[in-house]
């Protein structure tokens, strides 16, 4: 039996979300990659991993977009970071 809100397909808008949600999970994961000590490679990995899993309930628009953004910074910032050790 269903609940009345079950939605058996997603909205355009939450299609899209979802689209730059694991877009943005995979670009994340890839930068890590490049961190050079294993330890930190597996506490940022772990981190990331539970960030995208505590979040992955949210409904609320503002709130996921916000988050996207949030998790675009830090992926710069992880970045940045990363160009600055290698130079």
């Amino acid at each position: 039996l269903l609940s009345p809100s079950f939605s058996p397909s997603p909205s355009p808008l939450q299609f899209l979300r979802r689209q730059q949600v694991l877009q943005l999970y995979r670009k994340i994961l890839r930068a890590i990659r490049e961190v050079p000590a294993e330890a930190d490679r597996r506490y940022l990995k772990d981190w990331a991993r539970e960030e995208f899993r505590r979040n992955k309930d949210a409904t609320e628009e503002d709130a996921i977009r916000m988050m996207i953004t949030q998790g675009n910074m830090q992926l710069q910032e992880l970045q940045r970071t990363l160009k600055l050790a290698k130079s």
